[in-house]
């Protein structure tokens, strides 16, 4: 099930998580490791108050310690948001996957004082979906639960404007968090390991 070649991966972390032993990222990260794969799993800084610029610096100088391909991303909630600003800006990174993990619908990020820096104005709500559009550049998916309380509008209605990808819902999954059931996610690791998203990641939204 392993990639045919050496693979590096980065896991972002969302708002307010000190990456506990109990997230599936923390699961993820061990259980690639294990695997012999190289991967990243920073603590961004200041997780509660946190800083687009600080997160920034951090993600960009974890990715340029992995050195064997190719790289997968796997973000979640607030580290989506993160890593699509820092593809929006004047200095994307290039990778080869992309799993978007739970992205919260952006008009409660800019509503959230601790997180509204993440979303200037211009991006938030469909006239921002050019510069937040992830063309097939890479291989990227989006994966949501259906009942997600960050995304009230669901995914689709939230996401399909400004992300060319494909989509796909977790019956139940809330925010795919320790608390809605998610500590060991063995779907992901299929993923994270080459398997098809259709068969790993929940339903596709056509």
């Amino acid at each position: 099930m392993d990639l045919p070649t050496p693979s590096s991966f980065l896991l972002l972390h969302g708002w307010e998580n000190e990456r506990p032993p109990g997230h599936w990222q923390r699961w993820l990260a061990t259980e690639l490791t294990r695997l012999g794969h190289d991967v990243r799993y920073p603590q961004l800084p200041s997780p509660h108050e946190p800083d687009p610029a600080a997160w920034e610096a951090t993600i960009r100088a974890d990715l340029a310690t992995l050195t064997e391909g190719p790289v997968t991303v796997l973000a979640h909630s607030l580290g989506t948001v993160a890593w699509l600003a820092l593809q929006a800006g004047d200095a994307p990174v290039a990778v080869d996957r992309v799993a978007l993990v739970g992205p919260p619908d952006l008009a409660l990020v800019a509503q959230e004082p601790a997180m509204h820096a993440f979303v200037p104005e211009a991006r938030i709500g469909p006239a921002g979906g050019g510069p937040l559009r992830h063309g097939a550049r890479v291989e990227a998916v989006v994966v949501a639960g259906d009942d997600d309380p960050w995304l009230p509008r669901g995914v689709a209605d939230t996401w399909r404007p400004l992300l060319d990808v494909p989509l796909h819902v977790v019956p139940g999954g809330g925010h795919l968090t320790p608390e809605s059931g998610y500590g060991p996610w063995p779907p992901v690791l299929e993923w994270a390991l080459g398997a098809p998203a259709a068969r790993a990641l929940g339903t596709r939204l056509t």
